[in-house]
């Protein structure tokens, strides 16, 4: 019996060691695997703060909100990798300054309109919107798969800038004017808050455009600055009060049918993030690209009704002789951009291709829809 009891005391002695060893071993597994993840996740955790700068009013509804809403995804989508604080027009540089301060390095990202850049590259303004020319949805179609986007970087590139799409108002207004359109005539003299390549076209017709930012746009009319200004559309013009300070508001916006709107970012700062942090960022201003084309499709029918039922707000269309002059004016602007240089040309043609060949299908399916709708 005593015998019996010191065999089984020496079996349950082993079998404590052997249990005891494979513990410690385990623990000892364990221990390298935590250390291992925590190195690897202090390695991840690097966090990127970067300003973004824009040339738009701070909040304002559409335009100035969206920087917001691409820095609030980034940061959830990067777990707080990625932190953008946001300065609206004035707070950081001035709002035609955007373009110098992000290639500088001053911000690592600005977000504003690519035809605020002509004085750098006269065909930049091709990226934003051109007068009768691709509505937001052909845009992006010639931006991600019809080669755009690739010229776009490559005409940035020598600033050290890349460029991303980052919003879309649709078809804007003609805008807002001080006294009524019933022909060219009506348009010579006139001073009018313009930009970009329908700035040309508007100048060659016989008005004075005039470069302004949208903060001050509201005074600039109110003051009789300028005779009359384009904005975006009803909703974003509702924001910004501009029925206080004139009566007719006209239509159809021939000069920016589609105006897209740019992120753009410091090369160096780019090149620096980890590749899951670039793609986050391409991936956040292709939905903020729709986000904002959704949001004012949602918003501008009922800001309109506001602005004529409730402020008196006349609207009013185009003559035809007006937009038919403007048109002819327009093709040659256009073409006179692509004189530049070489790459201009190829930008030119890459944009009038896409054109005609998605002029063809959409006049058999959306614009046949819509005429028989």
């Amino acid at each position: 019996m005593i015998a019996i009891n010191r065999g089984y005391t020496m079996v349950v002695r082993t079998t404590l060691t052997i249990l005891l060893t494979l513990i410690g071993a385990a623990g000892c597994g364990q221990q390298q695997s935590v250390s291992s993840g925590a190195n690897t996740a202090d390695t991840e955790a690097q966090i990127y703060r970067w300003k973004l700068i824009t040339t738009w009013p701070k909040n304002l509804p559409g335009l100035g909100t969206a920087p917001e809403k691409l820095a609030n995804k980034l940061r959830i989508m990067s777990n707080g990798r990625l932190d953008i604080k946001v300065y609206g027009a004035g707070e950081l540089v001035g709002p035609f300054e955007v373009f110098d301060a992000v290639a500088q390095g001053t911000a690592e990202m600005g977000h504003g309109a690519a035809y605020y850049w002509r004085g750098k590259a006269p065909i930049a303004a091709m990226f934003a919107t051109v007068p009768f020319g691709m509505n937001a949805q052909e845009m992006n179609g010639w931006l991600h798969y019809g080669g755009g986007l690739e010229l776009w970087r490559e005409l940035y590139a020598p600033f050290g800038l890349v460029p991303l799409a980052c919003g879309n108002s649709g078809v804007q207004m003609a805008g807002w004017f001080n006294k009524e359109i019933n022909s060219l005539d009506d348009l010579q003299g006139l001073k009018m808050r313009i930009p970009g390549l329908g700035g040309e076209v508007f100048k060659r017709a016989g008005g004075v455009p005039v470069a302004l930012p949208g903060s001050e746009v509201f005074t600039a009319l109110q003051t009789g600055v300028i005779d009359a200004t384009e904005w975006v559309g009803p909703y974003n013009d509702l924001a910004l009060g501009l029925h206080a300070v004139a009566k007719y508001y006209y239509y159809p916006g021939w000069h920016e049918p589609g105006a897209t709107l740019e992120a753009i970012v410091n090369k160096d700062a780019w090149e620096a993030l980890p590749e899951d942090l670039r793609t986050m960022i391409e991936m956040a201003t292709r939905a903020i690209n729709e986000d904002m084309l959704s949001e004012f499709t949602a918003r501008n029918n009922s800001a309109l009704r506001t602005l004529i039922d409730e402020h008196g707000v006349e609207l009013r269309a185009l003559p035809g002789d007006v937009i038919d002059e403007l048109r002819d004016i327009s093709r040659v602007v256009v073409a006179e951009a692509a004189e530049e240089n070489e790459l201009a040309q190829r930008i030119y043609e890459s944009y009038m291709e896409f054109l005609d060949d998605v002029r063809d299908y959409h006049a058999i399916s959306e614009q046949a829809y819509i005429n028989a709708r």
